[in-house]
């Protein structure tokens, strides 16, 4: 019995060995990431931010435009490190978190940095030249300004991903466990708020994009609430044998928008898409009518109040992810009018 409790106890010494292995490994990456990171940071922060100020050569509205709130998020990055080389890990951490703002804050701009930026190398030659003569220093090792300015959320992931790993080989009865749990919680929550606003910014540029494709203001796609999922070619499958017809399908999440091409000599609409109809999703019945099988594509049936769509896909992916959608789209909106009733 003794050789049984001793055999046990003997393998949970060596499991908590184990975890103690991986903590210093992590501790010792965090320690390791944040240092490059601070280099690499710290390059925007001397060679652009400071001597741009001294040089003057953007007006201070450009000037935070692009940069934002880079040089708080590099002095946090700064004292962070510090305490980290010294061992005080949950302390360190914990303090940090009180300056997570700062990266939601970035989120937000990073898309008006980056338009700033494009157009001020357009349009400022002067700052076109500066920024080219700073890219090429040794330091930047072919680096551009437009790939360190999104540093910061890539870092925000890392540390959500180190500090997954450290409380995960923490035991419990550790004094950091609870601490490291705590800035977990909330690094995981500055991450997905920053996720958001990069999804919601993806789908206003794709809203505005299928805008311009389209002829004329009639139509308007922008909406509140609204998001785009896809869009392609498929076949109308006419009920009385006619011709098939081949049109530009848009999908979104509480509509789907029938287009056809403009003629390819008009003088200014030869790219764009007449709309032919907008139907609700909210009572829309989604169909297949073969395509349940390996074969090449597929048949969908969608049928509304006043009129039924024989949709045609050749391409086996392709019709998988329509079905998907419109699948999840008209669950979606019947879970809402569910909801709110």
């Amino acid at each position: 019995m003794s050789t049984i409790v001793g055999s046990s106890c003997h393998l949970v010494e060596e499991q908590r060995a184990r975890w103690e292995r991986k903590r210093c490994r992590t501790a010792k990456e965090l320690v390791q990431t944040e240092q490059e990171y601070l280099d690499q940071l710290g390059l925007v922060a001397v060679y652009f931010v400071t001597i741009l100020k001294a040089k003057g050569t953007l007006k201070p509205a450009e000037q935070e435009a692009i940069f934002g709130c880079l040089e708080s998020i590099c002095s946090v990055s700064r004292t962070l490190l510090f305490h980290l080389e010294r061992g005080c890990l949950g302390v360190a951490l914990e303090c940090f978190c009180h300056q997570l703002v700062l990266y939601i804050c970035y989120a937000e701009n990073l898309e008006k940095a980056q338009n700033t930026l494009e157009k001020l190398v357009r349009k400022n030659k002067s700052f076109s030249r500066f920024k080219k003569l700073q890219e090429s220093r040794p330091e930047f090792k072919g680096s551009h300004l437009e790939d360190l300015l999104p540093l910061p959320l890539r870092r925000l992931s890392q540390y959500r991903q180190l500090l997954e790993d450290l409380v995960e080989n923490t035991h419990p009865e550790n004094s950091d466990f609870q601490q490291l749990t705590g800035v977990l919680q909330s690094v995981s929550k500055a991450f997905h708020q920053v996720q958001e606003i990069s999804r919601c910014r993806d789908n206003a540029n794709q809203m505005c994009r299928v805008q311009k494709l389209l002829k004329g203001q009639k139509t308007r796609i922008l909406a509140p609430g609204r998001w785009y999922l896809q869009e392609g070619w498929l076949t109308v499958v006419p009920p009385k044998g006619d011709e098939l017809q081949h049109r530009m399908f848009f999908l979104f999440s509480d509509i789907l928008l029938v287009a056809k091409p403009c003629h390819p000599l008009h003088p200014w609409n030869s790219r764009k898409f007449a709309c032919q109809a907008v139907f609700p999703l909210r009572q829309c019945t989604v169909g297949k009518v073969f395509g349940h099988t390996h074969s090449q594509g597929g048949l969908l049936s969608l049928s509304f109040p006043q009129k039924k769509l024989l949709l045609m896909c050749c391409d086996q992916e392709a019709f998988r992810k329509w079905h998907q959608n419109l699948v999840a789209a008209v669950r979606e909106l019947h879970i809402s009018v569910t909801s709110a009733c």
